[in-house]
């Protein structure tokens, strides 16, 4: 941490240009964020060896094994090059590789898959004009269907990759220098470190206002005020300007920001004052050149929680049949490690803040409840929660079932009965009083046995924190965002991050 005691003041510089059109290839090479050059190069041979991966299983499997099946060389010209570059020529022009969309978010991946949609119709369409029928539909649509889905799977791979360097490295990422008032730049400063895999490192900030009141506070970067934003931006070598809050409304400041970076190099973003609100609910509506965010309400109803609900039950259905092997084992461990019942029942608050009994493998010794009053000075947590790593009511192999999450899995019981879901806020001890003021949002949504809390940190996190990600949740849910929470389960799990 550092204490900003002074401040270099120096007259701004003027832009070197007020934005009169120049050549559109007079760009600056960018000094410092290189990364995405080498990544997307890495991607495009990624996606042509996926695309020839498929043509090539598609001709193997459907082809070959057809009787007088003679390709020519025309053929494997067009199965191993020619459609392998129409994927790229495709996936560049639904801007699958830009630098943007990279490394976070689901706009990559949505982006293949638009692509994907592009190439089928192209295909179909080339099949139709010229009369080519000799290939049967099955080769066309599994060489297809395979190379979206073994792109998907290399973009996966190549984006765990890169959040790997990110984290352990600190590399691969952009250097940002953050523009604003200092409560509004350490907010945003907060927000972009909380997840290093995002790449966004900042590097110094630039005041706008309140010098005087910023004397003498701590801050993560260095701080400056009255300098020309550009040559700050070299001189701590970034490569983005975020504006931050308020300093974004200035009228006619952040266009001829925008204008002094033509061909700098330098990328330009703005953080508005919306905090923990995802992309899809935002829309930029533009009013006689006014930029109007449009902030929809969250999907709490509809036919997507329909089919949230439909998933839930199949899915605990399906995995209280497979699981009765495992829920066996478990039961005969837990009796031979202490006499007692083999299930805990807790009162907890479900949806809309009715009661309900949740369902979990006992961990703890039968007399937990007893001894629980002496250990109260020694919770490692703050809020509702109660949670020591080395609790001496559990007994081994509760410490394990605790550690591998195997004691939520009767909790499928719950979502069976439509008490729970596979993925919400997990659900709290009735008997920790009162839920007020926002922790009473997370009610909106039914508990559920994975959550975006569990996804980040678990037991490693504050209060305060988990529930942030709680409300963030409910605020912003989706299908799409289950299923990650769900593929993010599994590494977890594996991981036992914060697990005890």
């Amino acid at each position: 941490m550092r204490h900003v005691d002074s401040f270099e003041i120096q007259p701004p510089t003027p832009p070197s240009h007020n934005g009169v059109p120049r050549s559109a290839w007079a760009r600056a090479r960018r000094r410092v964020s290189r990364w995405h050059r080498p990544y997307i190069a890495f991607l495009l041979l990624l996606d042509f060896g996926a695309a020839a991966l498929a043509s090539f299983l598609a001709i193997q499997i459907f082809e070959q094994a057809a009787s007088g099946f003679r390709a020519q060389s025309w053929f494997y010209t067009v199965a191993f090059v020619l459609l392998p570059l129409g994927w790229l020529i495709i996936l560049w022009g639904n801007r699958a590789y830009d630098r943007r969309y990279l490394g976070l978010g689901p706009d990559e991946f949505k982006r293949v898959i638009r692509a994907g949609v592009a190439v089928a119709a192209t295909v179909s369409f080339i099949a139709f004009a010229t009369k080519t029928y000799s290939l049967s539909r099955w080769t066309v649509g599994f060489a297809l269907l395979g190379a979206m889905l073994l792109i998907l799977l290399g973009r996966m791979i190549a984006r765990f990759l890169l959040h790997v360097v990110r984290r352990r490295a600190g590399q691969a990422g952009h250097r940002m220098v953050l523009v604003g008032t200092l409560p509004e730049c350490l907010e945003v400063y907060t927000a972009v470190t909380r997840n290093p895999s995002a790449g966004l490192v900042p590097v110094a900030i630039h005041l706008t206002d309140g010098y005087a009141a910023a004397r003498g506070m701590e801050t993560p970067v260095p701080v400056y005020a009255g300098r020309d934003v550009l040559a700050l931006v070299r001189e701590v070598g970034g490569d983005t300007i975020a504006v931050c809050g308020s300093a974004s409304a200035e009228p006619g400041e952040l266009r001829r920001l925008a204008w002094q970076l033509e061909g700098s190099g330098v990328d330009l973003v703005v953080a508005p004052q919306l905090t923990d609100i995802a992309g899809p609910r935002v829309h930029i509506r533009p009013i006689e050149g006014l930029p109007l965010l449009h902030v929809e309400e969250p999907t709490l109803s509809g036919p997507a929680l329909l089919v949230k609900n439909l998933m839930d039950r199949v899915v605990a259905g399906l995995g209280l049949v497979l699981l009765i092997p495992l829920f066996l084992a478990i039961a005969i461990a837990i009796r031979i490690s202490d006499a007692g019942p083999v299930f805990f029942r807790q009162a907890r608050v479900g949806h809309e803040g009715r009661t309900f009994r949740v369902w979990k493998f006992r961990t703890m010794y039968v007399d937990a409840e007893e001894r629980l009053a002496g250990l109260v000075d020694q919770n490692e947590t703050d809020g509702m929660l109660f949670k020591i790593k080395q609790d001496p009511r559990v007994f081994p192999v509760g410490r394990f079932l605790r550690a591998s999450s195997l004691d939520e899995l009767p909790q499928l019981i719950n979502v069976l009965w439509g008490e729970m879901s596979l993925v919400g806020p997990r659900p709290l001890p009735a008997d920790d009083g009162d839920f007020l003021g926002d922790v009473r949002r997370r009610l909106l949504v039914r508990p559920g046995i994975t959550g975006l809390w569990q996804v980040s940190g678990r037991s490693d996190l504050s209060w305060d924190e988990a529930v942030r990600l709680d409300l963030y949740y409910v605020d912003n849910w989706s299908l799409a965002y289950d299923l990650s929470i769900l593929w993010r389960t599994i590494g977890v799990v594996v991981a036992r991050k914060g697990a005890y």
